[in-house]
């Protein structure tokens, strides 16, 4: 199997991991974000302090990238509260479509805050992207929009918390990355679980347990999936978490995106496509003499 394969295999896994991760937050029921969010950090906190031991990489991180792995860890948190804050009151596909806005918002950051040049058609890509989001909104049809808001909130605070990393590149270790980030997302939500605990029932708890666990698998799935492709070669086929996700809410919770969501799905999925395409051609151009991988 070539890197390539693996690559798409991992990262199909990953939307899966995080398709699921979303479900058992839904399943959870009525309990506040905040409490959410801490079991599932809880959990990823867990699992990745056994990976920096094992492969006895650093806890926190240089000192001169404390900065920047605080900033990572806060705009993750904010985008991950957001996020399930948006689980909670919309169809879960939606909620999903509206955090897959963030590859989008990235070139716009990076093009603000680290001066990256937007091309010419990843500019058509947001402009498209953006149209999209409006016919899952639907701001004309006086509905709630609050957490429709929150959805973008997530991808907001997301693509920022992405943008950090593309700052930090090779300087620290994915395992890491993960675990600072986890680590720092428990400890600041552990004021907010004491003044707002709502009582669990067993079964609850095992929702938000099981969230944590996918949770990790999708974002070990990612780190691992683009150590064996490149981003621009594989990324598309991270969209399949939002079609996990719409089989989810039509089986699991008996919700079904109405025709503008799914107008904008197909809208979004084809500026990420159309991105996805462009990519490739420009890498192709770029390195003519890279022989094609082997299927």
């Amino acid at each position: 199997m070539t890197d390539k394969n693996k690559g798409i295999i991992l990262l199909i896994l990953a939307a899966l991991g995080f398709s699921l991760m979303a479900m058992f937050v839904k399943l959870s029921g009525d309990l506040p974000t905040t409490q959410k969010t801490f079991f599932r950090n809880l959990i990823s906190a867990i699992i990745s302090f056994g990976m920096v031991v094992y492969y006895k990489e650093s806890l926190f991180g240089k000192r001169e990238n404390q900065s920047i792995l605080l900033l990572r860890s806060v705009l993750g948190t904010l985008g991950i509260l957001f996020f399930f804050y948006s689980i909670d009151h919309l169809v879960l596909s939606d909620a999903d479509m509206l955090n897959k806005l963030s590859p989008f918002l990235l070139i716009i950051f990076c093009s603000i805050f680290l001066k990256e040049k937007a091309k010419p058609y990843q500019i058509i890509s947001i402009v498209i992207a953006f149209i999209g989001t409006l016919f899952i909104i639907k701001p004309q049809f006086s509905v709630d929009v609050f957490p429709y808001m929150m959805g973008v909130l997530s991808s907001i605070f997301a693509a920022g918390a992405y943008t950090t990393l593309r700052v930090l590149g090779k300087k620290e270790k994915s395992y890491t990355i993960v675990f600072y980030f986890s680590a720092f997302s428990t400890i600041i939500l552990v004021p907010f679980l004491i003044l707002f605990y709502e009582p669990m029932s067993l079964q609850q708890l095992i929702y938000l347990l099981l969230a944590g666990v996918f949770a990790t698998v999708g974002q070990f799935g990612i780190t691992l999936a683009y150590k064996f492709a490149p981003a621009n070669e594989i990324s598309i086929f991270f969209y399949m978490n939002v079609v996990f996700s719409t089989v989810i809410s039509m089986i699991i919770f008996s919700q079904t995106p109405d025709v503008f969501s799914v107008v904008g799905y197909i809208v979004i999925f084809s500026a990420a496509f159309y991105m996805f395409v462009k990519n490739n051609h420009i890498a192709k151009n770029t390195n003519p003499m890279t022989p094609p991988s082997k299927q």
